[in-house]
């Protein structure tokens, strides 16, 4: 496991206590695990979604992620739509661990209430809870 000084936390992120991550993109919200969950979980072996169209509440499940040692669930860090998934990580859930952000993003929401971004933690907040 990586020392937390080594995590990739980009700036421009918005994160959730559950380890997830939040990026605008225009409108709509971006959502994967960050770099912290996928160092913790080790090698991903299988990434399971929700369909497009699903709607979500903040805080609600919306799929798995397994590794090697373990099965976690995934949390809604802002209420919305599903809009789009990354069919990608069906066939190679690597992508998680190759890199939590750009290629392994999981989904993108159009959100219930946009507000719900800017009450997530920012990348020094977030470091805070993780140094503990």
């Amino acid at each position: 496991m990586k020392d937390v000084s080594l995590l990739n936390i980009p700036d421009d992120f918005r994160y959730a206590e559950d380890h997830e991550w939040a990026g605008l993109e225009g409108d709509n919200v971006v959502i994967g695990i960050n770099d912290y969950a996928q160092d913790q979980l080790g090698d991903i072996v299988f990434v399971e979604l929700p369909k497009i169209g699903s709607s979500f509440n903040k805080g609600d499940e919306f799929g798995t992620v397994e590794s090697v040692k373990a099965v976690s669930e995934l949390y809604m860090p802002v209420g919305g739509e599903i809009i789009e998934v990354n069919s990608a990580l069906e066939g190679t859930p690597e992508l998680v661990n190759k890199d939590p952000y750009k290629e392994g993003w999981m989904i993108k929401v159009k959100p219930h209430d946009t507000a719900e971004f800017n009450l997530l933690m920012t990348k020094d907040a977030y470091l805070e809870i993780l140094k503990g």
